[in-house]
């Protein structure tokens, strides 16, 4: 056994032999060559008058200057009274935590928690604006760590670009994933909260909607969307249900025919298609019934079951622009949407005395009770199958031909 200091050349030159065998550096450090042929760095030392040996790495990953930097580092920690293998155990620890407990671990984690509580579209919004503008700057950022303006930080660009209302919507998301980090014990309180009154308020926009003086000559129109506008039927009579119904588009055009019960003239939505996640019964009025019988003649086949399928893609939906061309073509761009038809119900029906728990009810607009969310979905379901038959004889009047 040596135990003279080593030069550079010894190290590269040691030879593995039948056995292990070590060669000493001094200061306790040693040049570990084995039978294999693999040179590792290891350095004994005493604490608590217990002799132990910690490894420094392989040569030549670590050279020579490098183990005897390493045993200086060491022994700094020795002579504090700490074991370096513990310290080296604890660093280790800390980074795997810090990396499990960045604000985009923890926030793909309460994505993956709520996601089977949103529509797939809805989740993958969420996930991709959080990569988009959120995880490139905090996403690493340890989440007990992360500082109000920071999170400013983030969200700002969105607002300068003039998204006012996502850039609402984002700071809301990241304060549940901030909470779902409290609750779970990775951080000790939700910072988002300081963000208070920081972003320009939202401006509030209302969909594009007829007045009820405009309404009958737009009807007017729609009965001769096929024949005057040179239109699809089936795009008039999909429009016409949805100002029958005034459900949201995407509740209508996805539709299929298992939903539809003629005998109890009621359309029921699954939870997964609508926007607060719960069955929506809609009554069917007697027009309604009438103009889905027509429909069914056109599509009562397709594939899939859909009552309104695309016209270039029979296995995928009618496209969401359908209505608004639809819209444009007899000359109500900006004036309506199709969304919009949900308010001119709205007002109507106000100002025709019904009440307004029944239509916002209707409207599937109307905040759960977690015990009573079971039975939601037929909430005043007599008042309401009243309601849309007087839409659809008011409707009627007005001109609508189904």
């Amino acid at each position: 056994m040596k135990y003279n200091r080593l030069t550079h050349i010894e190290v590269k030159n040691a030879k593995p032999e039948d056995k292990d065998y070590k060669i000493s550096d001094g200061n306790n450090l040693y040049l570990y060559v084995m039978s294999s042929g693999s040179k590792i760095w290891r350095l004994n030392y005493s604490l608590d008058n217990k002799r132990r040996q910690v490894p420094l790495g392989k040569y030549p990953v670590v050279s020579l200057a490098d183990a005897r930097e390493k045993t200086l580092e060491i022994q700094k920690l020795v002579n504090d009274g700490i074991d370096p293998v513990d310290n080296k155990r604890k660093e280790r620890l800390d980074r795997q935590l810090s990396h499990e407990n960045n604000f985009e671990a923890i926030a793909k984690e309460w994505h993956k928690n709520k996601k089977h509580t949103w529509q797939p579209k809805h989740a993958d919004v969420i996930l991709n604006r959080l990569s988009t503008n959120i995880f490139p700057i905090i996403g690493k950022r340890p989440i007990n760590e992360i500082k109000p303006v920071e999170l400013l930080h983030a969200i700002r660009p969105i607002e300068e670009a003039g998204k006012h209302e996502m850039a609402h919507r984002m700071l809301q998301t990241v304060g549940q994933i901030l909470r779902y980090a409290v609750a779970s014990g990775r951080t000790d309180r939700d910072v988002s909260q300081d963000l208070k009154g920081a972003l320009k308020p939202v401006v509030s926009k209302n969909y594009a909607h007829l007045k009820e003086s405009q309404l009958s000559e737009f009807i007017h129109k729609l009965n001769r969307y096929d024949s005057e506008y040179k239109g699809n039927l089936l795009t008039k009579h999909g429009f016409q249900l949805l100002i029958l119904t005034f459900v949201r588009g995407g509740e209508l055009r996805g539709a299929k025919w298992e939903e539809f019960d003629f005998d109890k003239k009621q359309w029921r939505i699954p939870a997964e298609r609508m926007k607060m996640n719960e069955q929506h019964i809609v009554p069917l009025s007697n027009q309604s019934i009438t103009l889905l019988k027509k429909i069914h003649k056109i599509t009562g086949n397709s594939y899939g079951n859909l009552v309104f399928p695309s016209f270039k893609n029979p296995r995928k939906t009618l496209s969401e622009n359908t209505f608004l061309r639809a819209i444009d073509i007899m000359g109500y761009k900006g004036i309506t949407t199709g969304h919009g038809f949900r308010s001119t119900a709205s007002t109507i029906l106000n100002e025709n005395g019904f009440r307004a728990d029944i239509i916002e009810r209707q409207l599937a607009h109307c905040e759960r009770d977690q015990v009573r969310a079971a039975y939601n979905h037929a909430q005043y379901l007599p008042e309401r199958t009243q309601m849309m038959q007087w839409w659809a004889d008011h409707l009627e009047k007005t001109g609508m031909k189904v």
